[in-house]
């Protein structure tokens, strides 16, 4: 992990504006609350690198797609996937139907993604993570969004780890 805070210093996470301080320091909440949740290693790497390539809902990219070998060599492939799919998600047209579904739209491409068992929990503990710490970190966004991340937790919940469903509960009500 320390050559992963190493490039996201050196790519100017710390000097980027996120809820709650900077990016690194979100970046950071986020893979340290993965880690205290007992989630695995390859879901606690993608934490940490979770917004590297921008997202759907920040847009600020540190590192270009073509940099892809870059990070999978850092975090390994598994891991390096997980970000890949997590930036590229189109939001809109993904979250709501996740359960019934169990596809990404990739808003790169416009290519949806079927994801196995596995690979659907940690999207979706990943994306419900991210939102939690946004929720705790940016003035008033629960007030704003807490019904809808609300709504959304309770949906996925049939897709999240146990420990990430009951941390939603507890940062939601």
């Amino acid at each position: 992990m320390d050559a992963v805070a190493a490039l996201l210093r050196s790519r100017g996470a710390g000097s980027i504006d996120h809820p709650g301080g900077t990016l690194f320091a979100h970046l950071e909440r986020v893979q340290l609350r993965l880690v205290g949740l007992g989630l695995g290693a390859d879901l606690r790497l993608a934490g940490l690198s979770h917004a590297l390539y921008g997202t759907d809902g920040f847009d600020v990219a540190l590192l270009e797609l073509a940099e892809r070998p870059l990070l999978s060599s850092l975090i390994g492939e598994r891991a390096e996937r997980l970000v890949y799919r997590y930036a590229a998600c189109d939001r809109a047209r993904t979250w709501r139907d996740l359960p019934r579904r169990r596809l990404v739209r990739n808003r790169f491409t416009g290519d949806d993604e079927e994801l196995g068992s596995d690979e659907l929990r940690d999207f979706a503990d990943l994306s419900l993570v991210n939102e939690l710490d946004v929720a705790e970190h940016a003035t008033g966004f629960l007030d704003a969004h807490g019904d809808w991340l609300r709504r959304l937790a309770t949906c996925w919940e049939p897709l999240l780890s146990p420990a990430v469903s009951a941390d939603a509960r507890r940062v939601l009500g």
